[in-house]
């Protein structure tokens, strides 16, 4: 019978050692140095992503992979509008934190993990002004990443 480690991993043995375990993601970078807003670079991140394809992990449908994608920052124009129509008042720009938080869809398990963050924004003595729940499209999925699927 096989052993594991803490991690998951088969206990090392003959040239296998789990210590040699390693992520093989590709990360890429695109900044304006001097913070100004544009959209040639979500131009660059988009094919910088579309360089990392080798790099992902892919499914054996078509439209199904890891779920990569780029991380922008939001306007705070935006999230103002957005967080109006919650009643939720932003402070200044540069004054708030907005996170992106992946919920299960169970709703007392969401509902547990809400409670579980704001706990932790609490004792990191911040106020969470609230949630948004973000509108998505995943028409485009593949039948196997929507099973899966937050």
């Amino acid at each position: 019978m096989s052993k594991a480690t803490p991690a998951g991993l088969p206990e090392a043995q003959g040239l296998y050692s789990p210590g040699h375990e390693h992520d093989a993601c590709g990360v890429g970078f695109v900044v304006d140095m001097k913070g100004r807003r544009s959209h040639a670079i979500v131009a660059q991140a988009l094919e910088v992503l579309k360089n990392l394809l080798h790099r992902g992990a892919c499914g054996c449908e078509v439209n199904t992979g890891d779920g990569a994608g780029i991380l922008i920052q939001i306007p705070h124009a935006f999230l103002t509008r957005e967080c109006a129509r919650l009643g939720i008042t932003l402070p200044a720009p540069k004054r708030y934190g907005a996170g992106l938080v992946f919920l299960p869809r169970d709703a007392a398990q969401a509902a547990r993990c809400r409670e579980l963050l704001a706990t932790i924004v609490a004792e990191e003595g911040q106020t969470l002004l609230g949630w948004r729940p973000v509108p998505t499209d995943d028409s485009p999925v593949g039948p196997s990443a929507r099973a899966v699927e937050p």
